[in-house]
């Protein structure tokens, strides 16, 4: 392991340390698309302790342009266990927990507890909104990214300050979700 992370190592101000915060480390990523592949691939490769990837779609055609990890044999298989045969490849040292199933009301608080830090890389404003409020209910820091046509956004909710408060969460920036119909999704608008 000295020499795969290496540069890790010669990094001013990270070093072995900081690298064996990274191998404790329990992350729950949920969605397995155009943000979810990527960064399942720099986590993983990085040394990450444990990822759990939550999705319940199959890979598509349309989806190869952007979903890194999969190819035209994918077509039609569960994301999540092609992502994790991926990922397991990269990285064996690296526990993968592939989960095919929607984040739900009855679901969301027990797999956020479980994991140290969430990644919102759904692609729906219901999941979204369910694991801000099961971040802040849990508190654990949520990783927020969007993509919208060729714009993304991301931004980190609910990081505790010291003093244990936290920051601000999802709903303080946008307290109600959307209404149905007002936003595209990618199939309608497109996305790069």
């Amino acid at each position: 392991m000295e020499e795969r992370y290496a540069r890790h190592y010669a990094l001013d101000g990270f070093g072995k340390e900081a690298q064996q915060k990274l191998a404790s480390a329990n992350v729950l990523l949920v969605g397995c698309g155009g943000l979810g592949c990527p960064a399942a691939i720099y986590l993983v490769s990085n040394g990450i302790g444990k990822l759990t990837i939550v999705d319940p779609d199959v890979v598509s055609i349309s989806n190869l342009h952007r979903q890194v990890l999969f190819n035209e044999g994918d077509v039609a298989n569960p994301k999540v266990e092609v992502a994790g045969t991926r990922l397991r490849e990269m990285n064996s040292q690296v526990q993968i927990t592939a989960i095919r199933d929607f984040v739900e009301v009855a679901n969301v608080r027990d797999l956020v507890r479980s994991h140290d830090v969430v990644i919102d890389a759904s692609d729906n404003f219901r999941t979204r909104y369910l694991l801000n409020d099961a971040c802040v209910l849990e508190g654990r820091a949520l990783v927020y990214g969007a993509v919208d046509g060729f714009e993304g956004q991301v931004s980190i909710f609910n990081v505790p300050n010291e003093g244990g408060s936290r920051g601000p969460n999802y709903r303080d920036l946008f307290p109600d979700p959307p209404k149905p119909g007002t936003v595209q999704n990618c199939a309608e608008g497109g996305v790069m």
